[in-house]
């Protein structure tokens, strides 16, 4: 099972005295208004988005009936429950924690002795972690399960969300559905089941922003689905007035009672106003300050004087705003298991650049047909690898000087690309990719058309800065909504990766030195897209299919072998082309990491957002929303679970700098200035045709 990412956090092995506060109210029946119930890890995450109800099976729900089963007075008690799931996940955790160093002393033994004892059982020991992992994260599921079925209200209590504003509004009697302006298809099974299931099609902008209070709504993905779409259809600031309003008639007269609807609409808002923050922060709040000084505002006034979770809520915020700096995602509760001490983490890293090594080419394959059309075709599936098992070093961000200076850079050239293996230099392109990578977010990839998005062309034109691309033209969001440009970012990297590739090779003098050159990329390029760095791959082919860089004497003296991956490169890029999800098929993106093409990605998106948004009444259509934020969500699941190379600094300084060098540079004109770039005519050839069209032109005037 796979963890739903930001997950909930990983209790410490003391436990703190709010953690046993909690369990002390095991006899109690609730935990109610003014004090909140423990929301922790409250985001959904991408697999809800990305599943949708098919994201808690039936193992989860067969699981949470069973649970508390051996003490019958408190079989139906679901809080006893919650306890009793805390208690086995904050055991399985130190348990966990405990093994992780156990194999952390067991490789430094087995590095001194070498002993064959030690050899045997790092294996086995490294499977026993794989299934402590996969217990930890089944019982986070079903954790994260039981928080989603709490504080919902049925169907025909949402237009009492849309209205509220006093306890009586609140206990109103129940209106007509239809006037919530929610609208449902009714799907039967084949077995004519009369209640069939109900699935959301369409709806206003109001009605979606009630439909979050639905029981069902975080079962069904619609939560997360919803903050990666919203912008569609309402501004960050009418989403975040809309859940002040309902915490402000609800707040203060919530009764102790969790089945009312105040208390329900209470907490729920408060979920959801979390689940935002811990999400969406680096998209909403960290570039939109009024909107952050709104919650800030509206928290210490009215939050605060009346419960402690106000502090909370303004703690998670100054949290998000110091990892906005270094990550752009919350870790997950596995992760700060997993990273906690920087001894650990010295020695993880060198344990994971040594299991790294054992993800081999032969993890991805490739096969072309006689009329050589693209064949994607997985030959072997590998259960598990040790970088899914094993704790993930911090890596930092390579901003650290380096002590190879520019000028020496330029002095070596391209002779160090050229020394240096295809796969040193594939790991540390991969490096530095990841870590423009991890900084997107998801919504990132919506509405790129408004940012001048094109294929196969610059985002940008390298006279227009970002700030200045117009947003009148095909502008998917509503005019008041901010969107973060960083995409334009992420495609400017590949670009300026891509044109680095071309101009290394027309500025090589010999036409022996552009082959080794052809090769080295060609070579780069393979090992990337074999270790699922798909990203780095596309680059390098943009690169090798400039026009210039296509009409190179070089091409027709390279291997035959070498030259085939030119073609295999190519149907990787159909392959991508293929299918928005093509990448998340199988349970291959779990375990192994993964770097889409980001300007791939973002015309997947562009298709699905072609076509109107609304129906002739006006009602939003979620279907299609639903199946943008299912492609988009793709971004974080990649996201957890990273590269673990090893570093090399001082080669990622070289390349930093050698594409910082050519990333603007006009690729005809360093061909012009290189003889090697053209095909030449031998001396006497030459001159034998100069004779014989000065014969030819005398001729004519006799």
């Amino acid at each position: 099972l796979q963890s739903n990412g930001c997950g909930p956090s990983f209790a410490e092995e003391n436990t703190s005295s709010e953690e046993q506060a909690t369990i002390k109210t095991a006899g109690n029946s609730y935990l109610a208004s003014p004090n909140l119930p423990d929301f922790c890890g409250c985001s959904p995450g991408w697999s809800s988005a990305f599943y949708g109800a098919e994201c808690f099976d039936s193992e989860v729900h067969s699981y949470l009936k069973n649970l508390g089963k051996q003490k019958s007075s408190e079989s139906q008690n679901i809080d006893a429950k919650k306890v009793e799931l805390e208690q086995l996940l904050m055991m399985e955790t130190k348990n966990y924690r405990k093994t992780i160093k156990f194999y952390q002393k067991l490789l430094q033994k087995e590095r001194r002795s070498k002993g064959p004892e030690t050899k045997s059982m790092l294996p086995k020991l490294r499977g026993q972690l794989q299934e402590m992992k996969s217990k930890v994260q089944f019982l986070e599921l079903v954790k994260k399960y039981v928080q989603a079925k709490q504080w919902g209200v049925e169907s025909y209590v949402l237009p009492t969300v849309i209205h509220s504003g006093t306890a009586d509004t609140m206990d109103m009697a129940p209106m007509d559905e239809s006037s919530l302006l929610l609208y449902f298809n009714t799907e039967k099974h084949q077995c004519n089941n009369q209640n069939g299931v109900r699935v959301l099609q369409a709806g206003t902008p109001l009605g979606l922003m009630a439909y979050l209070y639905s029981r069902n709504a975080f079962l069904e993905g619609y939560v997360q689905q919803f903050l990666y779409t919203f912008r569609y259809f309402c501004t960050q600031e009418e989403f975040l007035q809309f859940l002040l309003d309902r915490i402000s008639s609800t707040l203060s007269s919530a009764s102790l009672d969790p089945s009312t609807s105040l208390t329900k609409i209470c907490n729920r808002s408060f979920y959801i106003l979390q689940a935002w923050i811990e999400d969406c922060y680096s998209v909403d709040f960290a570039t939109n300050t009024d909107l952050l000084g709104t919650l800030k505002e509206f928290i210490s006034s009215k939050v605060a004087s009346l419960n402690g979770y106000g502090e909370r809520l303004l703690s998670l915020l100054e949290d998000a705003s110091a990892s906005k700096s270094g990550s752009a995602n919350l870790c997950s509760g596995v992760d700060k298991c997993e990273e906690e001490s920087e001894e650990g983490r010295k020695t993880l890293h060198s344990l994971c650049k040594k299991l790294s090594e054992d993800v081999s080419r032969k993890n991805f394959y490739w096969k072309l047909s006689k009329g050589m059309g693209p064949i994607a075709q997985y030959q072997r599936e590998r259960l598990h690898t040790g970088s899914a098992v094993l704790p993930k070093p911090c890596c930092s961000s390579f901003t650290e000087e380096s002590s190879l200076s520019s000028a020496r850079a330029d002095e070596v050239g391209p002779v160090l690309l050229i020394e240096c293996s295809a796969q040193q230099l594939c790991w540390q392109l991969t490096l530095l990719q990841q870590e423009v990578f991890n900084k997107c977010h998801p919504v990132h990839f919506l509405n790129s058309r408004a940012l001048g998005v094109k294929d196969k062309c610059v985002a940008v034109p390298k006279a227009v800065s970002a700030e200045t691309v117009s947003f009148k033209v095909c502008n998917l969001f509503l005019s008041k909504c901010i969107q973060d440009q960083y995409l334009l970012q992420l495609l400017k990297n590949a670009d300026s990766i891509s044109t680095w590739v071309a101009a290394e090779i027309v500025t090589c003098h010999t036409t022996k030195r552009q082959v080794s050159l052809l090769s080295k990329f060609l070579l780069i390029a393979k090992c990337c897209y074999e270790q699922r760095n798909f990203a780095t791959a596309m680059q390098i082919l943009a690169g090798l299919e400039n026009l210039i860089v296509r009409q190179l004497p070089a091409w027709k003296i390279l291997p035959a072998k070498v030259a085939e991956i030119m073609e295999e490169l190519k149907a990787v890029e159909m392959f991508l082309k293929s299918d928005s999800l093509c990448l998340m098929e199988g349970d291959r993106f779990k375990t192994l990491p993964t770097i889409p093409s980001a300007r791939v990605l973002a015309m997947h998106v562009q298709q699905l957002e072609t076509g109107g948004f609304t129906m002739t009444n006006g009602a939003h259509k979620w279907t299609k929303l639903r199946n943008i934020a299912k492609v988009v969500s793709q971004v974080h699941a990649f996201q957890e679970n990273p590269y673990t190379y090893a570093p090399d600094f001082k080669l990622q300084s070289y390349l930093r700098q050698r594409i910082t060098r050519f990333k603007d540079a006009d690729i005809s004109a360093l061909a012009a200035d290189n003889c090697a770039n053209f095909h030449q005519i031998p001396a006497e050839k030459h001159s034998r045709k100069i004779q014989d069209t000065l014969r030819r032109m005398k001729a004519t005037f006799q």
